[in-house]
């Protein structure tokens, strides 16, 4: 009984009044990883067709693993945290980012719908070929994309899981924070390097 209580206090509410579109907003955390697991391989894939090494090809991969960190950064940062000051802005925000906050331990809204991801992706992919060129694109977006799914299932693993390592701990310890203490920290959620970089990293409270 006690279990089925703390579900119900999990889940979080319908985003719309179409049963249909709010089956869309809900996530099996497994669904990322059946969508983009082959966009990584065939990223790699086309780029070994291109001629490039094994080591190139990880190193490319690694290259765009780093890139995934900035833009999960200043998403979260910029895009996820922006509250405008008017009912629909308010109303998108919710939807968006606001949902979570307020209910931060439904595992079917810790992983990004597809709705949202897949014409992210589209988008970045564009960028990705627009700035570097294919064949160069492809490696680099798959590497992007597995730094993607790497943040999915961090976020989902540090919502459900205690970690026994001292970087998952770590990894927590900051995400909490910024759910529960201060939510203008902390954005980085696979990794605290851009929070360092840009300063925001979560702040310790001091015993008084």
């Amino acid at each position: 009984m006690s279990e089925r209580r703390n579900q119900r206090l999990a889940a979080s509410p319908a985003l719309f009044e179409s049963r249909f579109l709010d089956f869309f907003s809900r996530v099996h955390p497994a669904i990322p990883a059946l969508i983009y697991g082959p966009v990584v391989a065939a990223g790699a894939v086309l780029g070994g067709r291109e001629g490039y090494s094994v080591a190139e090809l990880l190193g490319l991969g690694a290259l765009g693993v780093l890139i995934w960190s900035l833009a999960e950064y200043w998403l979260h940062r910029l895009v996820f945290h922006w509250q405008p000051d008017h009912r629909l802005g308010s109303r998108l925000h919710f939807i968006i980012h606001g949902v979570h906050h307020d209910h931060p331990n439904d595992k079917l809204r810790l992983v990004m719908p597809p709705g949202a991801s897949i014409p992210l992706a589209i988008l970045f992919l564009a960028l990705f070929s627009a700035t570097f060129g294919t064949p160069l694109a492809y490696p680099l977006f798959a590497g992007f994309i597995l730094g993607y799914l790497g943040y999915d299932y961090t976020h989902y693993y540090v919502h459900h899981f205690t970690p026994k390592t001292s970087v998952g701990k770590r990894l927590r310890e900051q995400h909490m924070r910024h759910h529960f203490q201060d939510h203008t920290r902390g954005y980085g959620v696979s990794s605290p390097l851009w929070d360092f970089v840009f300063r925001t990293l979560p702040r310790r409270r001091t015993s008084s």
